[in-house]
C-alpha cells in the first residue's frame, strides 16, 4: 500500500522477523520489519498517511503495546531531530527494542543516528528492565516538588 502511493518510493525492505511481544508478554508473537522509504510528504503528512494506512488495514484502538493488526512508525526522517505531542523523531524507542534495531541494521547499517551519533549496527540495545526503570524514574518527582 505504501509503495502504491505516488509520493512514496520503497527503497529497501528488511526481512520479516517473528519476535516476542514488548511490554505485555501475555500475547502472541509479533512480526517486525523495517523499510527505507523516500517520500515527498512532509513529516506530518507522512505520519497522517501511515495512520490512515493502518486504519485501512484494520487497526483499531487498543491497549498500549498490546495486540494490534499493524503498527507503522516513522523511526527517522532524514537527519531530523524533532519532538512534539504527536511524534518524536528519531523514534525514542529505537535503542530499547531489538525488533527495531535488527531489521534497521539489515537495511541501513551505515546510517548514523542523529542523536546518539552512532551507526545503527553499533548501537547497543538497552534491556527492557533498564527501559522500564528509566520510564518509571522519568515520572518520579522529588519530595520538594511534591510538597510544593
Amino acid at each position: 500500500m505504501i509503495s502504491s502511493e505516488p509520493k512514496c518510493r520503497l527503497l529497501k525492505l528488511s526481512s520479516i522477523y517473528e519476535t516476542a511481544p514488548f511490554g505485555d508478554k501475555n500475547q502472541d508473537n509479533f512480526y517486525n520489519g523495517a523499510a527505507e522509504i523516500e517520500t515527498d510528504f512532509d513529516l506530518f503528512d507522512f505520519l497522517a498517511f501511515l495512520k490512515d494506512t493502518e486504519k485501512i488495514i484494520g487497526r483499531r484502538p487498543g491497549q498500549k503495546n498490546g495486540p494490534r493488526e499493524i503498527d507503522l512508525d516513522i523511526l527517522f526522517y532524514n537527519n531530523l531531530v524533532y519532538s512534539d505531542d504527536k511524534i518524536t523523531i528519531p523514534h525514542k524507542g529505537i535503542i530499547y527494542r531489538d525488533f527495531v534495531l535488527v531489521p534497521l541494521c539489515e537495511i541501513a547499517s551505515s546510517f548514523i543516528h542523529p542523536v546518539i551519533n552512532k551507526k545503527i549496527c553499533e548501537i547497543e540495545m538497552l534491556d527492557e528492565e533498564k527501559y522500564i526503570l528509566q520510564k518509571f524514574s522519568e515520572n518520579l518527582i522529588s519530595l520538594e516538588e511534591f510538597r510544593a
